[in-house]
C-alpha cells in the first residue's frame, strides 16, 4: 500500500460571549458535483511555519480574527480520504480554542481570493443550531455539536479529544 500524504491544518474554535460559534461556509467541488462544509475558520500549516502562526495567518486572512496569547489545543482530528484536496489523500487538523468578544467576521483577504479557497461566507452558531439542522450542507467534523456541547459543558480537556470525520 502506497503511502498516505496528509494534509496538516490547523483550525480555531472560536466562541463568543454567548457560546455561539463561528463557522466558515465552504463550497467544495468535487467529481460527484458540488457540496457544501461549514467548518472552523483556519487551514493549511504552510512548510516551516508552526502551528500557531498558521493558526494566526489563517485566523486574520479569513475572519479578522487577531489572537493576543497561545490558545489551548483542544481537539485532532485526522481523516483519510484520497482526493480531499489535489495532491493528498486527506487531512490532520489540530483545533484550537479561541474566546472573544462577538465580532462582524471579515478577513484581510478579499472576496475572490476567498473564493478561491473555496470560503464562501461565515456564520455564528448556536450549538443547538447545530445539532437542529436538517439541510444539505454538511459541518466538519460530521457530529460537531456532540464535541462542541462537551468542550462547553466539561470546559478544556487534559489532551486534545479525538475526533472521527
Amino acid at each position: 500500500m502506497p503511502p498516505v500524504h496528509l494534509r496538516h491544518a490547523v483550525r480555531a474554535i472560536v466562541l463568543d460571549h454567548d457560546d455561539r460559534v463561528l463557522l466558515c461556509r465552504l463550497v467544495i467541488p468535487k467529481p460527484y458535483g458540488t457540496i457544501v462544509v461549514w467548518a472552523a475558520p483556519g487551514g493549511g500549516v504552510e512548510p516551516g511555519e508552526s502551528p500557531l502562526a498558521a493558526l494566526r495567518r489563517e485566523l486574520a486572512e479569513e475572519v479578522g480574527l487577531g489572537l493576543d496569547a497561545d490558545p489551548p489545543h483542544v481537539w485532532h482530528q485526522e481523516v483519510v480520504d484520497p482526493g480531499h484536496a489535489p495532491g493528498y489523500d486527506g487531512v490532520v487538523n489540530d483545533y484550537f480554542l479561541v474566546r472573544t468578544a462577538h465580532f462582524t467576521p471579515r478577513g484581510a483577504l478579499s472576496d475572490a481570493e476567498l473564493a478561491a479557497e473555496n470560503v464562501t461566507g461565515a456564520r455564528w452558531w448556536l450549538p443547538r443550531d447545530i445539532a437542529a439542522y436538517d439541510g444539505s450542507d454538511l459541518f466538519s467534523p460530521r457530529d460537531l455539536s456532540g464535541p462542541l456541547t462537551d468542550l462547553l459543558t466539561t470546559g478544556l480537556p487534559g489532551t486534545p479529544v479525538h475526533l472521527g470525520l
